[in-house]
This record gives structure tokens, sequence and C-alpha cells, in this order.
């Protein structure tokens, strides 16, 4: 599964490299279906790297999509993590059914706090293996705001050991979002070989290449336009 190379320190991206690195993100609730079709039109004619929508919003996407390089993404037990395991990976099945290739999954956060670890480790890894058996990418939103650094820490080793793809920050639902701290902190964890995407707060471009600059591969924003073009 591939994903874009780390920037090198203090190099500046041009638009078109920025826009390879973002997940062009429309998740609330009172998104209509006009503003799905403009999401993917957006996508399309800025080249970013997904288009991520909420589950019923999947066909659309991959039809809008189907002859672009942009990838469909979609959530999976969001925005709070805390469903049963099998309904995550039947929510994940059949979002990969209607197009998705990259599945943002919430980790569940009770657990995590409950001490239960191996049973968070494999509510990913259910989703994990149902993902990969069909090629599909899987990130794993750890909700940073919610967690102290020796729970991130945790976190991101039980994702990446349950096969994650990524680590990603927050669902932009939470307390807080994406800090060049915790992105700092999750490419420490996880190593070169692992995504770290950020999400959560980022409007602007300086945020963007600062949270690049500290490590993230990928970066969730519903402002992507003004970042590349500002």
């Amino acid at each position: 599964m591939s994903r874009p190379e780390q920037a090198p320190a203090g190099a500046r991206l041009s638009p078109m490299e920025l826009a390879a690195r973002i997940d062009h993100t429309l998740l609330r609730p009172e998104a209509t279906e006009q503003d799905i079709r403009r999401l993917c039109e957006e996508a399309r004619t800025y080249g970013f790297a997904s288009v991520c929508v909420n589950p019923y919003w999947v066909p659309l996407v991959a039809e809008e999509l189907a002859e672009s390089p942009v990838r469909v993404c979609t959530v999976v037990g969001f925005p709070l993590g805390a469903n049963r395991t099998s309904t995550k990976v039947q929510e994940a099945l059949e979002a990969i059914r209607n197009g998705a290739r990259e599945l943002d999954m919430v980790q569940h956060v009770g657990l995590l706090k409950s001490g239960a670890h191996q049973a968070l480790q494999a509510d990913i890894r259910a989703v994990v293996e149902a993902a990969h058996a069909h090629g599909v990418l899987v990130k794993v939103i750890l909700e940073t705001a919610l967690l102290s650094d020796e729970e991130k820490i945790l976190s991101a080793q039980l994702a990446q050991q349950a096969g994650a793809d990524f680590v990603k920050t927050s669902t932009g639902f939470g307390p807080g979002g994406a800090t060049v701290h915790d992105v700092a902190l999750l490419r420490r964890v996880v190593g070169p070989a692992m995504g770290v995407k950020a999400s959560g707060g980022i409007r602007t471009r300086q945020q963007a290449e600062e949270l690049i600059q500290s490590g993230a591969d990928r970066i969730g924003t519903s402002a992507s336009v003004a970042i590349v073009t500002g």
C-alpha cells in the first residue's frame, strides 16, 4: 500500500505535491448530494489523494471519480468507534463493495482506557484483514485529544501490530484536532514504514506544511482548496 515519501526538512511542497497528500473531506451530517458532487469536482480539478465522505455517499463518489486517479475514502465506526467489531467489519465490507478504496476506522477509546488492549487490537485487526483481502487501505483514528501521550503511544503500537496502514490523529468531531506534537510523536512510534495522517482543525497551508514536516504523510481537511491555492 503506497504512500508519499516524507518531505525533506525545510522543503516547500508545490501546490500539486501538497494536493497529492490531502484527503478532501466532507463528513458533516448536513452535507447534500450537491455538496458531495462539488467535492468530487474539486478533487479532480486539484488532484487530491482522496475524497473522504460518510458511507452513504460512497456509491455516488465512486461513480463521480470512476475515470479519476482520486481514491474513494470513507469512515468506519464513525465518529465514536464504539460499535461492535462485527458491525465495523460489515460496514467496511459494504463500503468496499460500493467502491471505497480507503477506510478510516475509529479505534474504541473506551477499550483502550479499560485496559482491554487485546480486545482493541482484535477489533482493529478484524477490519484490517477484511479490507486487505480486497486491497483496501486502513487508517486508524486514535482521537488523540482524548488520550495522554502514553495512551497515544500504546494506541499507535496496537494499530501497527494489528496491521493497519496508517494511524490518524482525529475524527474532527472530538474535543481537539491535529497538533505538531502529536504527529511527531506518532511518527517516532510507528517509524518510517507506516503512514501518519493529520486531521482535525487544519485550515491553512502553513498548518498543513508544519504537520507534513513533523511526519504526516496525509492531511485530512475540508479546507483543501484554500490550502492549495492560498
